[in-house]
């Protein structure tokens, strides 16, 4: 899963807080419950915004979900919820999820401009607590999103891969530890709790109002192109990850489930199709261009981040499939979305520029490819040599 540019770091260190937690009476839920559907009452981590606020509409106009509790540090637009205003890592949790029968966890920050240390310390602690604190008010279903990532771009993996591959990812990527630790926490927590069930939704590149460094590659001047690598790209539209959210609260499937638009697009056909060039280069002028760049701290991106677009991560979603669960997005469909939100933005190496610097940073992309190491790191050097 991929935070929403600006919402989520937005909604963490919003200053005017809201009035306190509103929700309507025990009277009023219970009087409802007795004429309205009896399905799930399903809390929401992260509603506020994002995917959690799509989700967070979608379950509330659901016959089938009795009640959507919504938790987040500033309320949402869902009137229909019942809002709790929290940090995720406040113990006192527990007790707002008293009466849920699900929880789907969605507080999880993967900000290209967090600090990695404090995304660290907020996703994994946020998501322990969560977990412990659904064993501890009778919650019998927890929901985590991370993301198809977690495999790992490798040129030996399969097309496309099963749910039970191997997670063979490293830490070496945007975000990618704190999605692997999350998956260890889901592995242990039904040994820690008996009783408590835990789904795991891994979506493909996520398309629908985020920023990460796989979207950005498409606000390049050029699309970098690794010399002797077979990308293969699958996108996930927020919409179709929130109809699969909704078949795990639902009970429709469990386990360890992937998401994503029915096959992949070759490198070739998304240039095609997005009418930007490539630009080739050998795997150690890019690799070793781009660890120097992060290393300056000149681009948010560090270099494991280009594995994702040098190799292979499309996942089958066969279980979903099996559900009965279909995308209603295809690949051809998401990419002209994501090329409509990011027309007009500039980004080299992961660095989003204004007008001016891009025109520059495109020249330096010519001969330096594509990632304007001589433009940037020129800029860096004169920087210090002013202090």
């Amino acid at each position: 899963m991929s935070s929403p540019d600006p919402q989520v770091r937005a909604a963490r260190n919003h200053s005017a807080r809201p009035s306190p937690d509103h929700h309507p009476s025990t009277t009023a839920l219970r009087a409802g419950a007795s004429t309205a559907v009896r399905g799930p009452v399903v809390a929401v981590t992260g509603a506020a915004s994002g995917v959690g606020a799509l989700l967070t509409e979608r379950l509330a106009e659901s016959d089938d979900v009795r009640q959507v509790i919504a938790i987040d540090e500033r309320r949402g637009e869902c009137a229909a919820a019942q809002w709790h205003i929290l940090d995720v890592r406040d113990p006192a949790i527990a007790e707002k999820l008293r009466g849920a029968d699900v929880v789907v966890h969605l507080a999880v920050d993967l900000d290209l401009g967090t600090d990695s240390a404090a995304r660290s310390a907020y996703n994994v602690r946020g998501t322990q607590t969560v977990l412990t604190a659904a064993a501890a008010a009778g919650v019998h279903r927890v929901v985590l999103c991370t993301s198809a990532m977690v495999y790992g771009a490798l040129p030996d993996n399969d097309l496309p891969l099963s749910e039970d591959a191997e997670l063979r990812a490293t830490a070496e990527a945007t975000g990618v530890g704190d999605l692997l630790e999350i998956e260890r926490l889901a592995r242990r927590a039904p040994r820690a709790h008996p009783g408590l069930n835990v789904t795991v939704v891994r979506p493909a590149v996520l398309v629908g109002g985020t920023d990460t460094a796989l979207t950005r590659y498409f606000e390049s001047p050029r699309l970098l192109v690794v010399a002797g690598s077979r990308p293969a790209w699958q996108f996930c539209h927020v919409e179709d990850l929130c109809g699969a959210l909704e078949y795990a609260v639902l009970e429709k499937v469990d386990g360890e489930l992937a998401v994503g638009c029915e096959g992949w697009l070759e490198q070739e056909e998304v240039e095609e199709l997005s009418g930007i060039r490539r630009m080739e280069l050998p795997s150690a002028v890019a690799l070793g261009a781009a660890a120097r760049l992060h290393r300056i701290g000149l681009t948010p991106s560090p270099a494991g981040d280009l594995a994702y677009t040098m190799y292979p991560w499309v996942v089958s979603g066969s279980r979903l499939h099996d559900a009965g669960w279909r995308p209603q997005w295809t690949n051809e469909e998401v990419l002209a979305e994501l090329l409509e939100e990011v027309s007009g933005r500039h980004t080299v190496a992961g660095r989003r520029l204004g007008r001016k610097d891009a025109t520059a940073a495109g020249a330096a992309g010519a001969t330096v490819a594509l990632l304007g190491t001589a433009a940037l790191v020129r800029r860096a050097r004169k920087a210090r040599r002013r202090l």
